[in-house]
């Protein structure tokens, strides 16, 4: 596994985890990678600092490092999952109809979630409205 440093077209800089270096390079060449900030898909890597130690660790503790830190990931990502569930409605595909809808009539103060395609998002954005795209963790994986 390898963390990379990222940053999108907008300058926005994030972290993710590939299993190689290949892996980013196919990934970003296929636009299967997204901004977590504005959802662009032109990613590139960022300067990073490599992880330097002056003891070697077992091959077998680091995984157990990583294990723990994906579970802690995920279960954060399962709470802001939960949370949204709980508290927003939900309006599947027909986000951008629905977030316009709200964003236009400034007496709904409606709070809602669903899927938008990566042209839609544009078109959003290019009306002023900003959306906010959420990892979606699957509760039983």
């Amino acid at each position: 596994m390898i963390k990379y440093n990222l940053k999108c077209e907008n300058n926005h800089e994030f972290e993710s985890w590939f299993s190689d270096s290949n892996e980013f390079d196919k990934l970003n060449k296929k636009k299967l990678l997204e901004c977590i900030y504005c959802s662009s898909n032109k990613i590139r890597k960022s300067i990073m600092a490599p992880m330097v130690s002056g003891k070697q660790l077992k091959q077998e503790n680091s995984l157990n490092l990583l294990d723990k830190k994906l579970s802690n990931e995920k279960k954060q990502l399962l709470k802001i999952r939960e949370h949204i569930e709980k508290n927003f409605e939900f309006v599947g595909d027909k986000l951008s109809q629905k977030v316009r809808e709200v964003y236009y009539d400034k007496r709904t103060k409606k709070s809602i979630y669903g899927t938008a395609t990566p042209e839609e998002r544009e078109e959003l954005a290019e009306e002023g409205i900003d959306l906010l795209s959420v990892p979606w963790v699957d509760k039983d994986n």
